[in-house]
């Protein structure tokens, strides 16, 4: 999320329902920021702290992994009924080679701050997984449902995600910059990005899935095999929402 989005949404309707937070570090020149944003009914007093470079300070030492500034998101906060939780927001590279390293990083700052261990942990991101990834250049998504299942997590849908479960349907046309990667529109369906991309993420233990809604349309729907952005539709990425209730 841009820098001057967020100050619009501080400013104004969603500001006086939610509280906003971008993180710390976030990048005024890239501009594509990681934001949370809390329901005030819900969460009175808003976040406790910000530990996000608590997260990026468990990464594995000497391996680069690739985040900037604004990616990586992760709070603290309790609801009205005094539970506490862990809220991370991440905006995966194109790729997803940081995907599982975050969240790896996610759950070590969680087991090594005995004052967290027993918050619960929901975490929402743009993982960039793919359904048929390259070797070693790209996430697979099936790869990356083995790496959460293994630290006890599960998504939104179940332990093993589905390939063919897409959040995102986008492909570049002819009025756009570098021509070499344009598709006519009979050639979108393969030479666009269709991939499972989107993931709530919780541990098994703490809740139970109520409803999940998924979105490409603004009408809390989601039309398969349609391309979009689209004019009533502006994000590349469809909205992903979940009901959990405490187990």
């Amino acid at each position: 999320m841009s820098g001057s989005f967020i100050d619009q949404a501080k400013a104004g309707p969603l500001g006086k329902k939610f509280w906003v937070y971008a993180p710390s570090d976030m990048d005024a020149v890239r501009d594509q920021n990681s934001v949370i944003m809390l329901n005030k009914k819900i969460f009175p007093k808003g976040r406790s702290s910000e530990i996000t470079q608590s997260v990026v300070s468990s990464f594995p030492k000497g391996i680069e992994v690739p985040v900037a500034g604004g990616d990586i998101n992760a709070v603290t906060a309790e609801d009205k009924y005094g539970v506490g939780y862990v809220i991370v927001s991440f905006h995966g590279d194109t790729n997803g080679l940081a995907t599982i390293p975050v969240n790896d990083a996610v759950v070590k700052t969680i087991n090594d701050d005995k004052s967290l261990s027993d918050r619960k942990l929901i975490f929402g991101l743009d993982a960039n997984t793919y359904e048929n990834a390259i070797p070693t250049k790209q996430q697979d998504v099936l790869e990356w449902g083995e790496s959460y299942t293994a630290h006890g997590q599960t998504r939104c849908w179940g332990d093993v995600p589905q390939k063919s479960n897409y959040t995102t349907f986008n492909a570049r046309t002819y009025l756009q910059t570098q021509l070499n990667k344009a598709s006519k529109s009979s050639e979108k369906r393969q030479k666009g990005d269709v991939n499972p991309k989107d993931f709530i993420l919780f541990r098994k233990n703490d809740f139970t899935v109520e409803r999940v809604l998924k979105d490409n349309t603004g009408k809390r729907e989601y039309i398969e095999d349609m391309a979009f952005p689209t004019l009533q539709f502006p994000s590349d990425h469809g909205v992903l929402s979940a009901i959990l209730s405490f187990k």
